[in-house]
């Protein structure tokens, strides 16, 4: 899994959508990260059909919704979402949230069901808490590959961050650039002056030096460039303390679903 995907939650007009992830591509994203809710698992799928890039070369994820989490629903539920994504498989398959449906001793099977028949190559949870991932891997043999949260420098997930560091979980962030929010963060536009950077380069660049892989969401050649450059952005020891030392806690998405902890 790359470090650096492309993420299109809220990217649904299909045109759009598709161009963006075939530009993504052909900028050298290898990550393209989607989900059955927001609607545009077909454009996605045209969008890597038409990239000068060969499919095996992408790593493709989605993300079942909390309303087809029952274990017949998992199934049929990810087999359209292969039709529409015009693949045989996806690399990692999501819950996408602990809500809903969910019950990890009959949506976990049938997950593993997929994995069995080569449909989904590995598992994974999204907005999952340590207390959800350890139900999980009660459940799985050898645990979910991923967890997908919410994370960047306005909320940085020090408990996830060092309980999947301890049980070998990958970290993926979405909304890692706080959904624009990290632009007005004094502490990063420094940052972003001192490397000649954008603050939206700084913020991926800390998730990078934290081991996190980020799929922030981009629809313009212009800002999908952006992101892809941030690879080039190394920070020293002085910036990774004064972002570290940011101490707010905002979160961006917090539904009525969302984990009772969350408040």
């Amino acid at each position: 899994m790359s470090t650096l995907g492309l993420g299109t939650w809220q990217n649904e007009e299909p045109g759009q959508c598709a161009d963006s992830v075939e530009t993504a591509l052909n900028v050298g994203y290898r990550h393209v990260d989607t989900a059955q809710i927001y609607g545009n698992e077909d454009a996605v799928g045209d969008g890597i059909a038409a990239a000068d890039v060969d499919r095996e070369d992408v790593f493709l994820a989605s993300k079942v919704w909390i309303n087809k989490l029952g274990a017949d629903d998992v199934v049929s539920s990810t087999k359209e979402s292969l039709r529409k994504l015009g693949t045989e498989y996806v690399d990692l398959m999501y819950v996408h949230w602990p809500a809903g449906d969910y019950d990890p001793a009959e949506t976990l099977p049938a997950f593993a069901e997929l994995r069995d028949e080569g449909l989904v190559d590995r598992i994974g949870v999204s907005n999952f808490e340590p207390h959800h991932v350890d139900a999980a891997r009660d459940v799985l043999d050898d645990g979910p590959f991923a967890n997908q949260v919410e994370m960047h420098p306005l909320l940085q997930q020090t408990e996830l961050r060092e309980y999947a560091e301890e049980t070998d979980v990958e970290l993926v962030a979405y909304s890692p650039l706080a959904r624009g929010k990290v632009f007005d963060v004094p502490e990063l536009t420094e940052i972003a002056e001192k490397h000649d950077a954008s603050e939206a380069q700084v913020s991926l660049a800390w998730l990078r030096e934290k081991e996190v892989t980020t799929i922030p969401k981009a629809t313009s050649e212009a800002h999908i460039r952006d992101n892809w450059e941030s690879l080039g952005v190394d920070l020293d020891d002085e910036d990774i303390a004064t972002i570290d030392a940011i101490d707010r806690t905002d979160r961006r998405v917090n539904p009525d679903f969302g984990p009772d902890s969350w408040g």
